[in-house]
């Protein structure tokens, strides 16, 4: 039995106009959560034209130009403003009948090459558990016939299987809502064995190890710890209406655990040239379908914000760095970055709120402009929300040469590594003998 898709009744009016002004086609995303029971999709993307699409008004005339490259780049940018919970869970293509053959061709290319790019971005890994089928959605725009299919994106010889497609109204007007603040101070060390520092792979390795302290967190919804298999409103008294103001939020604490010491033997000193810190505190959501969302799925998705929106600032901060710096710059100063802070934005007709993040010197036309590129959404300047603070990240290098003082330390330590192996203190030693090479200032928030 094929997998069924609740849809928001609007995106059945979106698609009938997107519809109305192909010239010959169309592309774009779906986007909503899956589960094991249901799936929804919440919002339908179209792909921005690129400029030469603008200033000539019309799209390629057959499907095997479609720009792959285009689209899963839309598709990345797309995933970056959207809170937890929330997927690029398809492609969908709306064709003149001329083209009906090879729209469902283009599709299975796409939604393989969309779910590539998205992967290989995350931090984290699916669990065996959750579903891996993807929405092919297309629409004749002569008859308005709307197919959809879908495909296991775990299986790279995955044939289409039939979907249902079923609008419904007010789908996403009563979410669940969840969130929370994480403090954020992460220690980096540039390796000194490394002839060529590369910032964003040694950022990315760090927020890799940072990412699995945040998976072994412990989560406390509205101050207690919930077994993972109980429904999320268990216990409590469920809203009634469909209205924004019936939104239900948890309030969530994140409890990390102390990095573990019980393999000491594989702890060793590393000579480092310096070091990249981040620090400051992240404002996470995620949003949850009402039926009978399970604990374990709440966490999972509040989990993943939390490592998106760092791991996203990141990449963000070092797009900007490249185009104002240029991608060749080698010989980093001690540098003090300020990354983008975090902002929601409300949804008409959904509790659902999307995502962005923006520079200080930012203005709001700016996140306007964003907002219509990438989800085809107009935005009021009132209803931009920004959520936080300003974090930071500080790039410490040190000189070439150690004076004799930190030479002795630096011996001191790897001989007390070797002799105390097997002891609590070699932890210590090796915090000492960083702690006095480098000088770690932060930023306050």
């Amino acid at each position: 039995m094929g997998r069924t898709y609740f849809v928001e009744e609007a995106i059945g009016q979106y698609l009938l106009d997107l519809g109305s002004t192909v010239n010959p086609y169309v592309t774009g995303l779906l986007i909503g959560q899956c589960s094991q029971q249901r799936d929804y999709i919440i919002r339908a993307v179209r792909t921005p034209p690129k400029e030469e699409q603008k200033e000539n008004a019309v799209s390629p005339s057959k499907l095997l130009s479609v720009d792959e490259e285009w689209i899963t780049t839309h598709a990345s940018q797309v995933s970056r403003m959207l809170p937890g919970g929330l997927l690029v869970l398809g492609v969908f293509i709306i064709a003149t009948p001329e083209l009906s053959k090879e729209s469902q061709n283009a599709l299975r290319k796409l939604i393989f090459s969309v779910e590539k790019s998205l992967t290989k971005r995350r931090l984290w890994k699916p669990t065996e558990e959750e579903v891996s089928d993807r929405a092919a959605l297309q629409m004749c725009s002569a008859t308005k016939k709307v197919v959809c299919r879908t495909y296991d994106v775990q299986d790279p010889k995955s044939s289409a299987k039939p979907a249902d497609w079923k609008y419904q109204s007010a789908l996403a007007a009563s979410w669940l809502a969840l969130g929370c603040t994480v403090n954020v101070n992460i220690h980096i060390p540039l390796l000194a064995t490394s002839p060529n520092h590369d910032l964003e792979r040694n950022t990315r390795n760090g927020l890799n190890r940072w990412s699995k302290q945040i998976e072994d967190s412990v989560f406390l919804i509205n101050g207690q710890v919930r077994d993972d298999n109980t429904e999320l409103l268990e216990g409590q008294k469920k809203l009634r209406g469909n209205t924004q103001s019936s939104t239900q939020f948890s309030d969530v604490k994140v409890l990390t655990q102390l990095v573990s010491i019980d393999h000491r033997s594989t702890a060793t000193v590393q000579v480092c040239s310096g070091s990249i810190n981040l620090r400051g505190a992240v404002e996470c959501r995620a949003y949850l379908h009402n039926n009978k969302p399970r604990v374990k799925e709440a966490v999972q998705a509040l989990k993943r914000d939390i490592i998106n929106t760092l791991s996203d600032r990141c990449e963000i901060l070092f797009e900007d760095l490249i185009i104002n710096e240029g991608p060749h710059k080698k010989n980093f100063e001690k540098e003090y970055h300020v990354l983008p802070q975090r902002l929601f934005v409300p949804v008409a007709g959904s509790n659902v709120m999307l995502t962005d993040y923006k520079f200080g010197d930012e203005a709001a036309e700016e996140i306007q402009e964003r907002f219509i590129e990438m989800l085809d959404q107009p935005v009021q300047a009132e209803d931009i929300h920004i959520a936080e603070e300003i974090n930071t990240v500080a790039i410490h290098p040190v000189t070439d040469k150690m004076d004799d003082t930190q030479q002795k330390q630096l011996t001191k330590a790897m001989l007390l590594l070797k002799l105390q192996q097997n002891m609590g203190v070699v932890i210590a030693a090796a915090v000492a003998v960083f702690a006095s090479i480098f000088s770690f200032n932060y930023f306050s928030d």
